[in-house]
C-alpha cells in the first residue's frame, strides 16, 4: 500500500504574518506558562512574539498533558483563525503541575510552502542562505495496531515519502525527535527498528542524524510520534556536519542510531542540534546514579563541552528542553543555572522518562550565530 497523498506538496497558504521584504530569518521561540495564564493567553503570547519578529510558524512543539491538546487547538484557532503548520504534541507534564510545560517553535521571516498528507499539513519547507531546508513534525504511524516496533518502522517511512514528494530524501535529515509512549518498555525494539532503517541509508553528512529520544504519550495513543529536521546545501558555502561530544564516546559504539550534535552552516550563519545528553560516561555506562544533582552537573558540562569545541557558549542558546523523570527534580537545574546567572535561557522543563530507568535528567539544546 502506497503510503504517498495524490499531491503532498500544496500550494502555500498566506503566513500567519506578512514577512519583511528581503528578510529571510529563522526563528526558534520558546515560551513557558506565566502563573496563572490561561491557554488563550499563552497563544495571544505566541501570536505576539512571531509577530514582532514578522515571521510564521514552520513547526510547533507542545509538552503538555494529552487532555489539554483539544483546548489548546481551539485556543490557538481562537487566536489565529487557521493553523496551517505542523504540531508535535507530546505528554510531557509541567514540572509546576500545570497543563502545558511550554511550547518552542521554529518560524521563518521568508516564503514558506507547507507540506500536506493525507489530508493534513505535516511539514514546512524553507530556504535560507543557500540551503532548502525542511521541517516535519507530528508523524505517526498509520495503523496503530501494530506492534511497537512496526509502529516505529511505518512512521520512519511515512518521513522518507513525505519529504520523497517534496524534492528531499530522508538522506538528507540531520535531526530528529522520537517521543515514545512508556519508553522503557521497549526502548531496545525501536532502537533496533530504527538501526535497520538507517542501515539502508546512506545520509548526505555521511553521518546518523542528531536525535532525541525519551518518553511521552501522544494524543492520538500511537506508539510514537515524531519529527525530523532536512537539510540540502544549494551552494558551496553550505553544509552540514557531525559534531563530536569531547566528553562521551559516539552513541553507536553502544548501540544508539544518533550523532551526538550536527552543525549546519549557510550564508546566514550556523546554527548547532546538541541530541539528547544525559549522565554518561566515556564508555557509555551511566553514571552518579540515584544522585540527580551530580548528573545534572555532568550533563551540563558535557553540553558545554560541545558547545565549547564548535566556538560556542551556553549565551548562545536558542532553545534547550530539559527533561526530568521526576518533576521534583526541576528545581536542581533550576539551582545549576542560578549559580551561573542563566535562568534567562531559553529552555522548557518538562517531565517525561529519559531511554534508561537509572538516568534522572536528559537535555537537548541548539545554538545559533548570525
Amino acid at each position: 500500500m502506497s503510503l504517498l497523498a495524490a499531491n503532498p506538496v500544496a500550494k502555500p497558504p498566506a503566513p500567519a504574518f506578512a514577512p519583511k521584504t528581503g528578510a529571510h530569518k529563522l526563528v526558534s521561540l520558546t515560551l513557558q506558562p506565566r502563573s496563572g495564564e490561561r491557554m488563550l493567553e499563552l497563544c495571544r503570547r505566541f501570536a505576539l512574539q512571531l509577530r514582532e519578529r514578522s515571521a510564521s510558524p514552520l513547526h510547533l512543539l507542545v509538552f503538555g498533558n494529552c487532555q489539554a491538546s483539544r483546548g489548546f487547538s481551539e485556543a490557538l484557532r481562537g487566536v489565529f483563525g487557521r493553523v496551517d503548520w505542523p504540531i508535535t504534541w507530546v505528554q510531557g507534564s509541567a514540572c509546576d503541575g500545570g497543563p502545558i510545560a511550554g511550547l518552542q517553535a521554529h518560524a521563518f521571516t521568508g516564503r514558506i510552502d507547507r507540506i500536506v498528507f493525507e489530508g493534513r499539513i505535516v511539514g514546512s519547507i524553507f530556504a535560507d542562505g543557500g540551503a532548502r531546508q525542511c521541517l516535519v513534525g507530528g508523524i505517526l504511524p498509520e495503523n496503530l495496531t501494530l506492534a511497537h516496533p512496526e509502529q516505529t518502522q511505518r512512521a520512519l517511512e511515512t518521513v522518507q515519502a513525505i519529504l520523497g514528494e517534496a524534492g528531499f530524501d530522508f538522506a538528507d535529515v540531520i535531526r530528529t525527535w522520537f517521543f515514545l509512549d512508556r519508553i522503557l518498555d521497549w526502548y531496545g525494539e525501536f532502537n533496533a527498528a530504527r538501526s535497520k532503517i538507517y542501515s539502508g541509508l546512506k545520509f548526505r553528512t555521511g553521518s546518523l542524524p542528531a536525535s532525541t529520544g525519551v518518553g511521552g504519550r501522544n494524543p492520538a495513543g500511537a506508539a510514537l510520534t515524531m519529527a525530523a529536521w532536512a537539510f540540502r546545501p544549494s551552494g558551496k558555502s553550505s553544509y552540514a556536519e557531525e559534531a563530536a561530544s569531547p566528553l562521551q564516546c559516539p552513541a553507536p559504539a553502544y548501540g544508539s542510531s544518533f550523532s551526538r550534535a550536527m552543525e549546519t552552516s549557510s550564508n546566514t550563519g550556523r546554527r548547532l542540534f546538541i541530541s539528547g545528553t544525559a549522565s554518561i560516561a566515556p564508555e557509555g555506562q551511566t553514571l552518579w546514579l540515584g544522585d540527580v544533582r551530580k548528573q545534572v552537573e555532568l550533563t551540563m558540562e558535557v553540553v558545554a563541552a560541545i558547545l565549547r569545541s564548535r566556538n560556542f557558549s551556553f549565551a548562545d542558546l536558542s532553545r534547550a528542553t530539559a527533561y526530568f523523570r521526576n518533576a521534583a527534580d526541576a528545581q536542581v537545574f533550576g539551582d545549576w543555572l542560578a549559580t551561573r546567572e542563566l535562568t534567562g535561557l531559553p529552555v522548557v522543563t518538562a517531565q517525561c522518562d529519559v531511554c534508561r530507568d537509572d538516568l534522572l535528567f536528559e537535555l537537548e539544546a541548539e545554538a545559533e550565530r548570525g
